[in-house]
């Protein structure tokens, strides 16, 4: 180890503009050792300015410089480690946390921006870990003191530590991205005494155990790293509902991505328009099970048993109203939807609307889709025009007619902290959604899937299935139906699941 002070070192600390600082701080020697006594300096930690912060760097040395420039407003001691040496780099980062303060990343001609977080740092010495570190350091001509010290074999902190003292806890909650390489930057996080949380897939809806964590204590001040959680903004809308949302069947809070959706389809009491309604509820519960079951040893992600149940049904004469629609009540499908959740099931709810408002006829059921489990399915095919009927033509619909379901949809949701729900729009004809591209996909609350439900031999469901794929906005989820009477043959799970994209919902009627 070395304590290195020039008076080229004291020229260049003397110029730093945040040197004042140093006025109370302890320097620490080569003989020093790490304590908490009452006398030793403490790094000043600091709550970022807003509520959700999202720090939108590389891993490694930017991330670790951004990390501290967010959760310390000075240190008395910085820890410096070479980019390319792991052992050191493991090394520092317990250093860090021990001391409780910054650790920050260095290569081969020093990045800029690392000597500058020194300097705003004002600290009273740097702790260099490694030879090469040590060079560094010692080349930018500061700071007062330089403590050398070798990276320990196991990546535990090293003895002869200047002393400093643990700062309090600000109460942030720092959320990482397994999927990059922030050791670095957490062990600042670590250092700084702010809870570090996991969250996979970088959306806290999506992970089980973070729902878990933040239903037992919401999260004040939060400090992302990396920019695939988005803006502070929608972060901190996904991080409300994770807390205050219900879990989905299966965990989490999205449908959509990380599971599968296998579904009988029809209505209650109507054997003819499903299997849904060829037995009572608890029986129907039982074969969705086993259905799904079947794909279990064929996804890579879980699989949810569902309902897919046709709450307006397209009928051939006008009825009361005159828009060729019967609406089921909502009384007739709520002892359904309640078994279904008991029973650990995602229950869709489908619109035949006839010649009836599609915002109109999703609205008759918001009682059922403000149920945690309940999302809603459109089926273009009976969608009529003002002078058509049922069965003479294939219907349509307008994207903008999709879009106003979706934004009351989405405003339900978030109104009621509610998990994502799914939006299921229904096609075999590329005239059956009209303006495809401009369906508005970007509400967060929602999942928007494109279901493929052409029936017939499997080349004809596969060139059905072509022009699907190839409409579809954006890459959108698919769906898949499979016809017990319709399909010559009907496809086995193992078939089904060889279609590419591979679908996220497989329904059967």
């Amino acid at each position: 180890m070395r304590n290195l002070l020039s008076a080229r070192s004291r020229r260049w600390l003397a110029g730093a503009s945040a040197a004042v600082l140093l006025a109370g701080c302890t320097i620490g020697s080569a003989d020093s050792t790490s304590t908490t006594g009452a006398n030793a300096p403490v790094a000043e930690v600091v709550v970022p300015s807003g509520p959700t912060t999202v720090l939108d760097a590389r891993p490694g040395v930017e991330s670790a410089v951004a990390a501290s420039a967010a959760l310390f407003r000075s240190a008395p001691v910085v820890v410096v480690a070479s980019a390319g040496d792991e052992k050191a780099v493991r090394t520092a980062g317990a250093a860090a946390e021990r001391l409780g303060v910054p650790v920050l990343l260095t290569a081969a001609g020093g990045p800029e921006e690392v000597r500058r977080e020194v300097t705003r740092l004002a600290p009273g010495s740097v702790v260099a870990v490694g030879a090469d570190a040590r060079r560094e350091v010692e080349a930018w001509g500061g700071p007062a003191s330089v403590v050398g010290v070798d990276a320990t074999a196991d990546g535990t902190s090293p003895e002869g530590l200047p002393a400093t003292r643990a700062p309090e806890p600000a109460g942030v909650t720092v959320l990482v991205d397994p999927d990059r390489d922030d050791a670095t930057a957490i062990a600042t996080a670590r250092a700084a005494r702010a809870e570090v949380v996991t969250v996979r897939g970088a959306d806290p809806r999506a992970d089980p155990a973070v729902v878990e964590q933040l239903h037992r204590r919401p999260a004040g001040s939060v400090l992302a790293l990396g920019g695939r959680f988005g803006s502070g903004e929608r972060l901190r809308a996904r991080l409300d509902t994770a807390a205050q949302a219900p879990a989905l069947p299966g965990g989490g809070q999205l449908v959509l991505p990380g599971r599968r959706l296998v579904c009988l389809y029809g209505h209650p009491g109507a054997p003819v328009l499903g299997v849904l309604g060829e037995q009572d509820v608890e029986e129907s519960i039982t074969r969705a099970k086993e259905l799904a079951k079947q794909y279990e040893p064929l996804s890579d992600v879980p699989v949810t048993p569902a309902f897919e149940i046709i709450a307006t049904v397209a009928q051939g004469d006008p009825g009361p109203d005159g828009d060729y629609s019967g609406e089921a009540e909502v009384e007739t499908l709520l002892p359904w939807v309640r078994r279904a959740s008991e029973a650990g099931l995602y229950v869709v709810l489908d619109l035949q609307p006839g010649r009836a408002a599609l915002v109109d006829q999703a609205k008759r059921y918001a009682s059922l889709l403000e149920m945690p489990n309940v999302g809603l399915a459109i089926d273009p095919e009976w969608k009529l025009g003002p002078d058509q009927v049922p069965l003479r033509q294939i219907g349509g619909v307008d994207a903008a007619e999709i879009n106003e379901v979706t934004t009351w949809l989405a405003d339900l949701t978030a109104r009621a902290k509610l998990p994502q729900k799914l939006v299921v729009v229904h096609q075999f004809q590329l005239t059956m959604i009209r303006d495809e591209q401009a369906l508005d996909t970007s509400r967060d609350e929602l999942a928007v899937l494109i279901h493929m439900d052409g029936q017939g031999s499997t080349a004809q469901k596969d060139d059905t299935w072509a022009a699907v794929v190839g409409a579809r906005p954006g890459d959108l989820p698919l769906g898949w139906k499979n016809f017990y009477d319709e399909d010559h043959p009907m496809l086995t799970p193992e078939q089904t699941m060889t279609r590419r994209p591979t679908p996220v919902m497989i329904s059967y009627q």
